[in-house]
């Protein structure tokens, strides 16, 4: 079930979205293997159940927050809200170490997807061990593997110019508030 829930929140966001809905399928439909190969391993995320999903919902939105990316920091939000992420986790993100907003978990969560996010890479050893006195390897697998695909998602969405879709319209968004343009 909570495979088929997964999937109804992600075709909802998706039907929320006001535009630019295609974006990344036009670039990958010149490359049917990459679109193939794409929406297989979203799909095994997807069926993947092993991590509560709020806890990859923060840990993608830290992932794509680092990277900058906006499509994914919208169509993250919308998701982060079915999955039980609060508006004040959204806001606080950024200052996640210091927020009374989340928990020690989802703090090692979050500290887990910033160090695999940050170039150069950091020594994960101890990080890997604090989160193996709360998950099992299996969830922590799962983990490792959910941020290195929005590291990759957020990067080749960078890349190719992909733009935000607004599934996340009318909700607090993880998307930064841009500085208002002189003129």
């Amino acid at each position: 079930m909570k495979f088929l829930r997964k999937v109804w929140h992600y075709m909802k966001a998706m039907g929320q979205a006001s535009g630019h809905r295609t974006d990344l399928m036009g670039w990958l439909a010149r490359r049917p293997w990459l679109l193939l190969s794409t929406g297989f391993y979203e799909f095994s995320l997807l069926a993947s159940n092993r991590v509560d999903s709020k806890l990859v919902a923060l840990a993608n939105l830290k992932t794509a927050g680092m990277i900058n990316c906006e499509f994914c920091l919208d169509i993250g939000s919308a998701l982060a809200h079915s999955d039980g992420v609060t508006e004040q986790q959204i806001r606080d993100l950024p200052r996640y170490k210091t927020s009374a907003a989340y928990n020690d978990e989802e703090k090692l969560v979050i500290a887990f997807a910033e160090a695999m996010t940050v170039t150069p890479a950091v020594d994960l050893d101890d990080l890997r061990n604090q989160l193996l006195a709360h998950f099992s390897r299996a969830q922590v697998a799962e983990l490792a593997a959910a941020i290195a695909w929005e590291n990759q998602r957020a990067r080749i969405n960078q890349a190719l110019g992909v733009r935000p879709m607004g599934s996340a319209e009318g909700m607090v968004c993880a998307i930064p508030d841009r500085p208002a343009e002189a003129g």
